[in-house]
């Protein structure tokens, strides 16, 4: 995945963008993503905010949208389970509608889209691995084996560890992300603290989050 973004698309523009909200506010919540990836081979979970909620077992703020995240390699299998659906690629504040093969290859980023509503359900994230270990999109030299990054719900729904959301979460540090990070670390082990701090360390070298760990 190359991330340099291919020709063609549409870009947003500013009422587009305003728009996004109420184009996502009938998503799809974590259950519902997980009785309709029910049985599904690859791996998957919950990322974001979401992923944060469910690692602490409750709904603590409202989410604007919901994001996955999969084996890049994958989509093939994933895409096969929404059926009257079109995925959207999606990056540098661009729009390739039902992406083509070479467009997704250049951008990681896939909106559902409902074709009779234009609304959005689900954002899926098609992360880049070696098998069954995980890469980090942000830095290469972090690779993880899935199975100790995806842990699942007293119900089965998978999500992303919470070190490895908050460490994409830095990146922005938006408000809601801050609030994230101040609610989340006091539910996390010693062990996981430990290894956000280390990941910090390497990714973003001096954020204000190292202190707090």
């Amino acid at each position: 995945m190359s991330e340099e973004l291919p020709g063609g698309g549409v870009e947003l523009s500013p009422d587009e963008i305003e728009a996004l909200p109420a184009r996502w506010s009938s998503c799809w919540t974590p259950h519902e993503v997980a009785q309709r990836l029910a049985g599904i081979g690859t791996p998957w979970c919950v990322a974001g905010g979401w992923a944060l909620d469910l690692f602490r077992g409750m709904r603590t703020r409202a989410h604007g949208d919901i994001e996955i995240a999969i084996p890049a390699a994958s989509f093939p299998e994933v895409r096969d389970r929404f059926p009257g659906y079109v995925f959207d690629a999606v990056g540098g504040g661009r729009v390739w509608e039902d992406a083509a093969p070479e467009v997704l290859a250049a951008v990681h980023q896939t909106w559902l889209r409902d074709p009779a509503t234009g609304n959005y359900m689900l954002d899926v994230f098609r992360e880049p691995h070696d098998g069954d270990t995980w890469i980090c999109r942000r830095d290469d030299r972090v690779r993880l084996p899935y199975i100790g990054i995806v842990q699942h719900t007293r119900h089965g729904i998978p999500y992303l560890a919470p070190e490895l959301v908050l460490l994409f979460k830095a990146k922005h540090t938006r408000r809601k992300d801050q609030q994230d990070f101040e609610a989340t670390v006091p539910h996390m082990t010693s062990a996981q603290r430990e290894t956000l701090a280390g990941l910090l360390a390497r990714v973003h070298p001096g954020h204000p989050w190292i202190a707090g760990l």
